[in-house]
């Protein structure tokens, strides 16, 4: 609320009128501006101020105020108005934990990640921010790197929160995690392995599918001699890519050769490190496929430091198709991971379960990829 006309502030933050003559010379609406200030001064430092506050002063019941600041339900323009200004005028600020207590929920979800830097899980945080946010939730993206461990870590500190759901990105996650959370009673969505009725629903693209579409793109453009980048093999991703590998190579009537296979962490410098051992062979490989983007990206360095040209010497592909992909020279052939969609279905499955609705067993939803080529192949 803005200080009345007349009014000064002296010694610190204390507040005084600059001379009492002042009160002869204010009209009667100034003066009434005067003593509400005096007012919500002095409410504001006795106690802290809560919903009740804000319907005595506005002069309507709590139930108004609530709907107000949920606007799950109609309240007149000029109501909602009057309640807001007196929001404004007191200060007030909704006490999370008091409505915690109230309806059960946080309002918090958290999404767990192994590697934050990964362009891939900034758009899948929006696309839950897009659906969620509306509704009333706060989103919280936590790392988990390393060990097994660390990702304990981070769960017990989410439970200890109390947070409504967690969506299970990291790639160091083990069924001992997805107990704990499920045992404490809060939804858990998972972007990958089989969908069992005890760990919760999942939301995933065709890693299997999408591998195989990019390599079946190369043999079909005569290469023959294909290395694979690939990410952790105990991952799902890494799991479910390679699996996309040899069954290109299997429909196309080749056997995937063991040698022409590198793992290593979903980095660029995993993607450099697996690259120059492929590089290294002779003879060396027609085309490298990658775990991820980034993976590319560390091929790609490797390529260069070599001396060699793609896709002249050699092709290259990469997964994800994050932004970075279309802005490398040459730009990087890749497989579209729907990120922002994955999120936004993460989102509603969250609403589905926290709505009180009847949801009977765990869901999968399974979303599609697309081949993006460019002029890395």
């Amino acid at each position: 609320m803005a200080q009345p006309q007349g009014w000064n502030k002296k010694g610190g933050s204390s507040p005084c009128l600059t001379v009492c003559p002042v009160f002869d010379t204010m009209s009667a609406s100034s003066l009434q501006d005067v003593l509400r200030y005096l007012e919500v001064r002095a409410m504001s430092k006795e106690h802290r101020v809560g919903i009740a506050d804000v319907a005595a002063t506005a002069g309507v019941s709590v139930t108004t105020v609530s709907h107000v600041l949920s606007g799950r339900r109609p309240v007149s323009d000029r109501t909602k108005a009057k309640v807001l200004r007196v929001i404004d005028e007191l200060g007030y600020r909704p006490d999370p934990s008091a409505r915690g207590l109230r309806t059960g929920r946080s309002e918090a979800v958290a999404l767990v990640v192994s590697d934050v830097t990964n362009p891939f899980y900034p758009l899948m945080a929006a696309g839950l921010q897009e659906v969620l946010q509306p509704e009333g939730f706060l989103i919280s993206v936590c790392v988990a790197q390393g060990t097994s461990h660390d990702l304990d870590t981070v769960i017990r500190h989410l439970l200890n929160r109390r947070v409504d759901g967690i969506v299970m990105a990291s790639l160091n996650a083990q069924e001992h995690h997805f107990n704990a959370i499920t045992a404490a009673g809060t939804a858990l969505v998972r972007l990958s392995g089989e969908l069992d009725p005890r760990f919760g629903d999942i939301v995933r693209a065709d890693d299997t599918g999408g591998m195989a579409d990019v390599v079946t793109h190369l043999l079909e453009r005569g290469y023959r001699r294909i290395g694979m980048v690939n990410g952790d093999p105990d991952s799902s991703p890494g799991r479910l890519r390679l699996a996309g590998y040899r069954r290109a190579l299997r429909d196309f009537g080749l056997e995937s050769d063991e040698n022409l296979i590198t793992t290593g962490p979903f980095t660029r410098a995993g993607g450099a490190r697996g690259a120059h051992r492929l590089l290294g062979m002779d003879p060396m490989p027609q085309a490298l496929v990658c775990g991820n983007d980034l993976m590319a990206v560390g091929a790609l360095d490797a390529i260069r430091e070599r001396g060699l040209s793609v896709p002249g010497d050699i092709a290259v592909t990469g997964y994800d198709d994050i932004e970075a992909a279309s802005l490398l020279s040459p730009r990087l052939t890749t497989v579209h991971n729907p990120a922002f969609e994955i999120g936004r279905a993460c989102a509603r499955l969250f609403l589905d379960r926290l709505s009180g609705s009847s949801v009977e067993g765990v869901r999968e939803v399974v979303l599609p990829q697309k081949l993006i080529v460019r002029e890395s192949t």
